[in-house]
């Protein structure tokens, strides 16, 4: 498979109330053609950013974006806003947390899936045999009724199913679903990630899956990059990850599912929180909440090495070796 998109060491930089807020510092990965690809990590690490940083959706007066955003080989980053448009929600499309802030609440809904289709040539017939398909894909009963109706108008879950048919009518290459399931109940949440599985794998698209849920993406993803204090801490396999993972917080967070646990053990938590990103932070960002930490990681920033083909970890000690250590009486 090739890379549809390949980021190079991605920074996004807000400059606000006079300090600099490194959002995403140093971010690299690429996504190959109907890959599904994971960014996890607790609120706050910079992953909602990447995926605004490849759209170019960020305020553009208070960001500084640099690095690489290559999409079939161009650099979004020094495309022109007419070059930019015709990628923007036509070969990349994003579904967001909140339908009811994306969609617009006093137009009605077969208008804004027809703006899907403003640089197409389809006929007006063809817009609408394609808004009724796409309502019925996602599974909206009575198609030609609701797309004459508001999204207020609708609940949650349809909600949520609505902006994925307005997004994917445009038929993306590439889409990016950031915590795309967020406010639903299980049940509904259940359902808009099979709903979203299956659109992927019919219009044969990639995609980069936003969650704080590592239950979420264990089933969806095909690679999983797990993210702190806006850098990639570490890169596997999804089945890796989950099997073996190579950082303390990978651990921490696989250590924090209900379902690793027996009915009667208490949850476990990672102390302590994510540092201030608007800081000059030394060392191991992680290593004021490491149980591993030694003196170098609060001295020096671990570099991302691959520990073996297609795994990829930024720790000085990483959690295995670590483990090994201290249940054989190490220091």
């Amino acid at each position: 498979m090739s890379d549809l998109l390949t980021i190079r060491d991605l920074r996004t930089y807000y400059h606000t109330g006079g300090r600099t807020v490194r959002s995403v510092d140093g971010v690299s990965f690429s996504i190959a053609d109907g890959e599904t690809f994971g960014l996890v990590g607790e609120s706050g690490c910079g992953k909602s950013t990447v995926c605004r940083s490849i759209l170019r959706l960020t305020p553009e007066k208070i960001t500084d974006l640099s690095g690489e955003i290559l999409f079939r080989g161009q650099n979004i980053l020094t495309m022109s806003s007419q070059e930019l448009r015709k990628i923007r929600g036509k070969e990349i499309g994003m579904i967001f947390q909140e339908p009811m802030t994306t969609l617009n609440p006093v137009l009605k809904l077969k208008t804004q899936i027809y703006e899907q289709f403003l640089d197409s040539n389809m006929k007006e017939d063809e817009k609408y045999a394609r808004s009724v398909e796409m309502f019925k894909r996602v599974g909206i009963p009575f198609p030609e009724k609701r797309l004459e109706e508001y999204i207020h108008e609708f609940s949650g879950g349809m909600r949520q199913r609505a902006m994925i048919a307005t997004i994917l009518a445009a038929q993306p290459k590439l889409l990016l679903a950031d915590e795309p399931t967020t406010a639903l109940d299980v049940t509904i949440q259940a359902q808009i990630l099979y709903l979203i599985n299956t659109m992927k794998k019919s219009l044969g698209m990639s995609m980069i899956l936003v969650t704080h849920d590592m239950g979420v993406a264990s089933p969806m993803c095909d690679r999983i990059a797990v993210m702190y204090a806006g850098r990639i801490v570490e890169l596997a396999k999804s089945s890796v990850l989950f099997t073996t993972p190579a950082h303390p917080y990978t651990a921490g967070l696989l250590s924090c599912l209900p379902q690793n646990k027996k009915k009667d053990d208490r949850l476990e938590v990672i102390e302590g929180a994510p540092p201030n990103l608007a800081e000059e932070l030394t060392g191991c960002t992680f290593a004021p909440r490491c149980k591993y930490a030694q003196e170098v990681c609060f001295r020096e920033e671990p570099g991302l090495e691959e520990l073996e083909s297609g795994h990829f970890c930024r720790c000085h000690f990483h959690y295995a070796a670590a483990q090994a250590e201290r249940e054989g009486g190490g220091q």
